[in-house]
């Protein structure tokens, strides 16, 4: 008796792809408490980054948190540059920076400060 190998296969149209996923990494902004307010935002799109500006004397109440998107993820390899825009009654004390980040595996991050008109700031 004789065996005969019986081969199956698939068309080519049902063979499977291989797809290349891209990894991605975190990318933090940190808006410093130079009690002033503003928003940091990124190119390409992913962080909108706001923070309300708050009197250390006033109420009493502990700094707001900031809002929006602060972290986000992006492709290693791109390049993400930011733009901070202080509130009225703020000025920008310094940064963002780094600004470019080309975003690695791992940690990732830009910070700003802002800073209120009159005088008044952490950094002083």
């Amino acid at each position: 008796m004789t065996a005969a190998a019986i081969v199956s296969v698939a068309p080519v149209e049902a063979q499977a792809h291989q797809v290349q996923v891209q990894p991605t990494a975190q990318l933090y902004a940190w808006v410093s408490d130079g009690w002033g307010g503003g928003t940091i935002t990124s190119q390409p799109a992913g962080i909108n980054c706001h923070q309300e500006a708050w009197d250390p004397y006033g109420t009493g109440e502990p700094q707001p948190n900031p809002t929006g998107t602060c972290v986000a993820s992006f492709e290693v390899g791109t390049t993400v540059t930011f733009t901070a825009t202080p509130d009225p009654g703020s000025y920008i004390n310094f940064g963002p920076v780094p600004n470019p980040v080309t975003v690695q595996s791992g940690y990732n991050f830009t910070w700003v400060m802002f800073c209120p008109d009159d005088g008044l700031c952490s950094a002083g």
